[in-house]
């Protein structure tokens, strides 16, 4: 791999991965498969890993990309190589992953922490935390939340300790939170450990409705693993759990949809585009219920669902399968709701530009990558599919006004 200087002060450098293709032949290679084999492992044409790998092409949709994966026998986040969200320390571990890695996984057979040192917190003070925590989350400061979540699921721990009503719930919340950053360090492997505990701690919580919100987190988990049965299974499970219970509150409802879009996400991965509208369709009928139902007082930590949230995923999904007319037609006029978080816009920009690029409208993909940067531009480093697009449009024979400086903001710029 190639480190890649950007304008962004030094500490905030961001790994720009190999070239898709040349992890293609690589991880194709290593088990001394042919082209032709693995087409015939994978269900993808020969032309296609051809183009891939011969760099005719710097990008493919997830279901291929899914499939390839598949066809190779490893995660998805190994073919991707998605780059780091927080700044590197060389090949190891950062100081501050190995402290959230210790935080999440304490050490085995340690004692509970004294319940005295629960003394001057209180449970709301460190949801409050959590929900800023949460924030940061969204907002991709992944290098400031490394430093902050250790303290927070340490904090939290000693209210469980000390018996804290709603101590669970957080700790619960906490590790759920640990795992999402887990999975955008690429540390996969430590996201399942730590929504596995999470659950635990969801399960011995008076909450009904965290241990369905972690499914949608496991789910998510899973799809990044390439188990995309897993990940509608858990899926569905956190979606039956919910409506057993009755979708009479707006959070019911916003976990519930929630969960739909994670179950018709896998749908489409796995090439079943017809079933994964469908259920996209169901919640964003549910969706219209939302702003009729009663909100509890602190619902800042509640799934993030929407009429936004689910047109977004829809605009997604329509690119994915190769219909980027009917991208466009679902994202022209679209009103985000405020409570839209930036790493959503992130998602429908790029999809925009990667269903203007898709019709052969340069120029419209560079309008909304300018979009994106200005919206959220630690997210468009962190993003594979913007790398990938942008790589395309660089290869063009005549490249279009405003590429040269974002491909210099990505590192794509030799």
């Amino acid at each position: 791999m190639r480190w890649y200087p950007h304008r962004a002060p030094s500490k905030y450098r961001f790994r720009v991965s190999e070239h898709l293709g040349d992890t293609l032949r690589r991880l194709r290679k290593l088990p001394g498969l042919t082209q032709e084999e693995l087409s015939d492992a994978s269900d993808v044409s020969v032309d296609v890993i051809r183009k891939l790998e011969q760099k005719r092409t710097f990008s493919a949709r997830l279901p291929t990309l899914h499939a390839l994966a598949d066809g190779l026998g490893v995660e998805l986040t190994t073919l991707l190589g998605d780059p780091p969200g927080a700044r590197s320390e060389g090949d190891g571990d950062s100081p501050a992953l190995v402290a959230v890695r210790r935080a999440i996984t304490p050490t085995a057979f340690a004692p509970e922490p004294d319940p005295a040192e629960a003394e001057g917190l209180s449970v709301v003070s460190l949801r409050d935390r959590i929900a800023d925590a949460w924030s940061a989350y969204h907002a991709a400061e992944f290098d400031d939340l490394m430093k902050t979540l250790p303290d927070i699921i340490a904090d939290v721990r000693r209210l469980v300790a000390a018996g804290r009503e709603g101590a669970h719930a957080a700790l619960g919340k906490a590790l759920q939170l640990g795992g999402h950053l887990a999975v955008r360090l690429g540390k996969s492997d430590l996201a399942i450990i730590s929504l596995e505990r999470a659950m635990d701690e969801a399960e011995a919580s008076s909450d009904p409705l965290l241990t369905p919100m972690i499914c949608n987190s496991m789910a998510w988990a899973y799809q990044r693993q390439n188990r995309l049965s897993d990940a509608i299974s858990v899926a569905q499970y956190g979606a039956d759990r919910v409506k057993a219970g009755g979708l009479t509150t707006a959070e019911s409802v916003k976990v519930w949809g929630g969960l739909m879009m994670s179950a018709a996400t896998s749908y489409a991965r796995s090439n079943d585009y017809e079933q994964a509208d469908k259920m996209m369709r169901a919640a964003e009928k549910e969706a219209e219920r939302v702003s009729t139902l009663p909100v509890s007082e602190d619902s800042r930590m509640v799934s993030v669902f929407s009429k936004s949230s689910v047109r977004i995923e829809r605009v997604r999904l329509a690119v994915q399968h190769g219909h980027p007319e009917d991208a466009l037609k679902l994202a022209k006029g679209m009103r985000l709701s405020q409570d839209t978080p930036p790493s959503w816009r992130t998602w429908l920009l790029l999809d925009v530009a990667r269903a203007h690029t898709d019709l052969g409208d340069a120029e419209g993909a560079v309008k909304a990558l300018e979009s994106l940067r200005r919206v959220a531009p630690a997210w468009m480093r962190h993003h594979t599919l913007a790398v990938s697009i942008i790589r395309d449009l660089w290869e063009l024979p005549v490249r279009p006004p405003g590429l040269r400086s974002l491909a210099e903001f990505v590192g794509v710029a030799n």
